[in-house]
């Protein structure tokens, strides 16, 4: 669940010197071993330096702080429809799960294959293709939810932010539903800076916006946001005001035992608290627009848009998303007074207590088209962090 980050207190700080220990090239963390060219593992670390989508570059890095990894990610490039005459074109996904792994591992697992089949029912991209795709996987989760209530119920408890990118046809589709975050470097004709504009909306409850938003959704609801130790929280329990699943603020019927008395609302509720339907935006990609990234809100609670877009444009190509994740964990290092290199060697469960999983997807956006013959022949499908099973929906 989003909660306020906590500080360290003594005794967490004894707990941390146990868990020290150094990173080794390869460790298998909760990712499971990367084949192929899939990716590499170190300590807590899983990286793609550099891969080629259609459209240009790509470079991806998932650090891992919970007990289990509960971001996931994927970039697919290639057909977007299950037809051979459908559109082409790159699709990335960063999905920040909360209360565990279960949700962003479901969607990982079947949101790009339903992006293709309404894809391929409409013959073409759109944004009702992607809002049909993120309902889809939402009502197949809750089944799954409703499946397996009596044997699992604290999978009624679990959700993810979902944030999408789809490049079609010289056309960006971002989406998004969480606060996960992408920004867009745009170099400037007056200078050789890059600018960074971020191209989505956020929904969690800091934001007077979404307060309001959720206020007038829900007008004889006087708690459908409270301010909870200095956050603000939905019924006091959650950051975001949308995600993929957290079932127990969108169906009554989950709201009973034997669902964990934590997550119980005391009344039952008339219509979903929390939503699945993404904010959309779509635009024409410029010439003078270099680079999208994508990440996860562990990314940007230690770096602004300005500092990671200043990070990509000055740095190489190679090994990009790996670079913001360590200035990131640079800057959660610094604010508790520590070093990186002793940060390092904290183990995943007690890392939390630092900073969150982060992810990270930079894509860039080249161009120079590739020839007719190379873009047909380029089909890419990398998931970040590797090796989970997925989350089967019977």
């Amino acid at each position: 669940m989003k909660e306020a980050r906590t500080l360290v207190s003594s005794g967490v700080k004894k707990m941390v010197i146990p868990c020290w220990k150094p990173s080794v090239e390869g460790e298998q963390g909760s990712y499971g071993r990367s084949k192929g060219d899939s990716g590499r593992v170190d300590g807590l670390l899983w990286y793609k330096d550099l891969g080629r989508h259609v459209n240009g570059d790509f470079s991806m890095a998932v650090i891992q702080a919970n007990n289990l990894l509960e971001d996931q990610c994927q970039v697919e490039s290639g057909p977007l429809s299950s037809m051979n005459s459908g559109p082409r074109g790159t699709f990335v996904g960063i999905y920040d799960g909360h209360g565990g792994p279960e949700t962003a591992r479901f969607v990982n697992e079947h949101l790009f294959k339903n992006v293709k089949k309404f894809t391929s029912e409409h013959q073409d991209m759109s944004a009702g293709v992607i809002r049909k795709a993120y309902s889809a996987t939402e009502e197949d989760f809750l089944c799954l939810v409703r499946k397996q209530w009596l044997n699992k119920p604290q999978l009624a408890s679990v959700g993810s932010c979902c944030l999408v990118g789809i490049i079609c046809e010289g056309t960006l589709y971002i989406a998004n539903a969480g606060d996960s975050r992408v920004v867009l470097g745009r170099s400037e004709k007056a200078s050789r800076d890059v600018s960074a504009i971020q191209f989505s909306t956020e929904h969690n409850a800091s934001n007077e916006s979404v307060r309001e938003e959720l206020r007038l959704l829900h007008p004889d609801d006087s708690q459908i946001v409270v301010l909870k130790h200095k956050v603000w929280r939905v019924k006091g329990l959650i950051q975001i005001s949308r995600s993929i699943g957290d079932a127990y603020l969108k169906k009554t019927e989950f709201n009973r035992e034997p669902l964990l008395a934590k997550f119980r609302l005391p009344e039952p509720f008339h219509k979903p608290i929390l939503s699945s339907e993404p904010s959309i935006l779509v635009q024409k990609l410029q010439p003078q627009d270099q680079f999208l990234i994508f990440a996860s809100d562990g990314l940007w609670e230690h770096l602004s848009n300005e500092e990671a877009v200043d990070i990509v444009h000055i740095n190489p190509r190679n090994g990009i998303a790996r670079r913001l994740v360590k200035a990131a964990l640079r800057e959660a290092a610094k604010k508790r007074e520590m070093r990186y290199s002793d940060m390092k060697k904290i183990d995943r469960g007690v890392r939390r207590h630092f900073h969150d999983d982060i992810t990270v997807i930079v894509l860039f956006l080249d161009s120079v088209p590739l020839s007719n013959s190379s873009f047909h022949s380029s089909t890419i499908s990398v998931r970040g962090g590797g090796g989970l099973p997925p989350i089967s929906k019977s």
